[in-house]
Parts: C-alpha cells; sequence; structure tokens
C-alpha cells in the first residue's frame, strides 16, 4: 500500500490550494480514505474523510463549507480542495487509508496506512 501527498505550499490567506493523494496497492470493497493535518506544537487534527463506492464525505468543524474532500477512482487520487484559508491551517497535511471501513458518521481515529505528508503554509 502507498499513499503520496502533493500539492502543498504557500498561499496568501483568503486563497485557495488543492493537495492531492495517489494511492495504490489496495482494492478492498470498502475503505474511507482521509486527511489529517499537525501544525508544530499542536495535536493531530482529522480534516476529512471519503468512502469508496458512494463518496459519501465528513468534515471537522473547522474546514466545514471551506474544505471539499473528492476521490476519482478513475486516477486512484483524493482530493482535498482547500478554499477561504486561513493562517490557523497551516499544517502538514496527511492522508491516510482505512481499509476494510464503511462507516462514514466519523472519520476514523486510526488508520492502516499513512503518507509523507505535504507542508501548506497559509501567510496573513
Amino acid at each position: 500500500v502507498e499513499l503520496v501527498e502533493s500539492g502543498g505550499g504557500l498561499v496568501q490567506a483568503g486563497g485557495s490550494l488543492r493537495v492531492s493523494c495517489a494511492y495504490s496497492g489496495f482494492t478492498p470493497d470498502n475503505y474511507v480514505i482521509g486527511w489529517y493535518r499537525q501544525a508544530p506544537g499542536k495535536e493531530r487534527e482529522g480534516v476529512s474523510c471519503i468512502r469508496s463506492g458512494d463518496g459519501s464525505t465528513n468534515y471537522a468543524d473547522s474546514v466545514k463549507g471551506r474544505f471539499t474532500i473528492t476521490n476519482d477512482n478513475a486516477k486512484n487520487t483524493v482530493f482535498l480542495q482547500m478554499d477561504n484559508l486561513k493562517p490557523e491551517d497551516t499544517a502538514d497535511y496527511y492522508c491516510a487509508v482505512d481499509l476494510y471501513r464503511s462507516d462514514i458518521d466519523s472519520c476514523p481515529d486510526e488508520y492502516d496506512y499513512w503518507g509523507q505528508g505535504t507542508q501548506v503554509t497559509v501567510s496573513s
């Protein structure tokens, strides 16, 4: 299993950025891919997750209405579109997969595999 994030960078507050997670090496019928972030000196925070198949999603309250997660099954890539970014969104963003999960009422607390992360910096 491999997950590779890309697309991080520096953006001004109010701007937009899209990060990508290319995944491979697994083909279960049900899985959930999620995005987490961790800022320096802060605990890891779940941002969003998406379920395979029907594409149901879940978002943290801190990003609801600003971030959108999608899954391009043909490209085996999950995207996180981040709009109206705020300085407090600055963090390393990681994607991860929970294999064989179907519950999307909440994002998983633990995942089976993680990517290496991509840095997002929002300047004020």
